[in-house]
This record gives C-alpha cells, structure tokens and sequence, in this order.
C-alpha cells in the first residue's frame, strides 16, 4: 500500500454494501397500510417499480411512507426527484404527521417482523456482488474498515453476520449515533492522528458535498457509488465536482489503485 491508498475505508451500508430496496418498500408499504389504511392492501406491482425508480430521492428511512403516498396521490416521478424535500413538509402538514411518529412506526412495524420472521426479513437483502469478498480481503489488510450509515446499527449487524462478514461494533456507526456524517469522519481524523488517509464511498451525492465543504476534511478522498441510489444526472454531475470521483462496483471489489484515475 502506498501513502495514496486508505488507512481508513469509510463506507455507507444501503446503496453502498447492500441493497435493501425490497425490504424498504414492503416495510414502507406496511407503515403506510398502518396510517392511510386502503382498501385494498396488497400492493400493486407497478407501484414498487416506481418507489425503486425514485429510491434516490429518500434521505432518512422514514420518509418512506410519505414517497408511497406521494406515488399514489398522483405526484409523479419527476416531481418527486426534483423536488422531494419541498414535498415532504407538505405531506406532512396535509395529513396531520410527525416525522418522528412516523418514524417510530416504522421502526415498530420492522421490529415486530424481525422478531416473527427474522429469516424472511433477511432474505429481502442482498449483498451487491463482490461486496462481500472485498470486505473479507480487507480483513487481512492493514485498512481499517468502518460503516457509517442512517440505518440502525443492530440491522447492519444482522446483515454482515448473515453475510459471514466480521466486524468490531465500534467501527459501525450507526443511525443511533445521531450525527452527519462528516462529523463522524472528523472523529475519526481527531483519532487517528494526522497521517491518516480516510477514503469515503457513498451513493448520496449530497453527503458527499456535505463533506467536501468541510475545509478540514479536504484530505478525504470521496466516491460516488454508481451502483447504489443515484440517478443518472447525479452520476454525471460528478464530473463538474472534481473532488468527488465516480466509482463503480467492478473498481470497488478491486485494488485501491483502480479506483484512481491514471495520472499518466
């Protein structure tokens, strides 16, 4: 490893290791059922095509609800990817909620389907491919691999051990830590000392310019996952933020020196 690779691999976990979206949709669907109570409850297939289709928009898990409601109120998909944090206060507002109500039944609703049917609520996830075997070479190397992510710590868990992946729980961070993440990345610069590399791969561009406008964060390298929850333009947008690189999952599951571009 040469002083331009990582001491310090920091990765989001939904879009990044793993992919959850069915899982989110048909706990989002339940949540949903619980608040607007439909008729018919057996969701149609198109709908799930489209919470897939604008998954992107989401920036904490329990907006997921309101992204159903949204689809079936008649917002379309544009509006949604365009707008969607000037549409979720109004949501709100129209239907008399609180984010953290809502929230907490969420949480609730997949709490009780892990403790019923863990198997079945595991199996909703997959690991993208390579993922796995990446972050078992890494375990072997002098990289210290951490996970920061707004989903619960205790899911990430279950998941990587599903995965047969091991790793210590104090390099998971998790949405219980209650903080951005370019805080976390910075209590990581404080304890590591200056001669730490930290390499930071996510699929939400707007974390990642989050980072890149912390000027004492300037040395973190930062990647955008293209296999994760993004859209097209975002992916192509990277190219007018330079200090963002584009990374896709063959260059993930391979060497630190293909993620680089050739300064040749």
């Amino acid at each position: 490893m040469t002083n331009n690779f990582p001491t310090i691999l920091a990765l989001d976990f939904d879009g990044v290791i793993c992919d959850g979206l069915i899982e989110y949709f048909q706990t989002a669907w339940r949540t949903y059922c619980q608040i607007w109570k439909p008729v018919e409850t057996v969701p149609d297939p198109d709908l799930a095509l489209s919470f897939y289709r604008v998954r992107p928009a989401i920036e904490t898990g329990w907006e997921m609800p309101l992204l159903i409601r949204a689809l079936l109120t008649g917002i379309t998909e544009e509006q949604i990817l365009l707008d969607w944090p000037n549409i979720v206060p109004h949501l709100l507002t129209e239907n008399n909620l609180k984010a953290q109500s809502v929230g907490s039944m969420l949480d609730g609703l997949r709490d009780n389907w892990i403790a019923e049917d863990l198997a079945r609520w595991l199996s909703l996830h997959r690991f993208y491919p390579g993922v796995a075997d990446r972050l078992h070479c890494l375990q072997d190397s002098s990289v210290k691999v951490a996970i920061v992510t707004t989903k619960e710590g205790r899911f990430v868990r279950e998941l990587l051990q599903l995965a047969g992946v091991q790793m210590p729980s104090e390099l998971i961070f998790g949405k219980e830590y209650n903080k951005p993440k370019h805080q976390i990345l910075r209590e990581f610069l404080a304890a590591s000392g200056k001669d730490a590399t930290i390499w930071f791969v996510e699929d939400r561009l707007k974390t990642l310019l989050s980072v890149q406008q912390q000027p004492d964060l300037s040395q973190v390298r930062l990647f955008l996952a293209d296999w994760g929850y993004n859209t097209l333009a975002e992916r192509e947008s990277v190219a007018q933020n330079p200090p963002v690189q584009l990374l896709s999952l063959s260059q993930f599951a391979g060497d630190f020196a293909d993620w680089l571009p050739d300064e040749s």
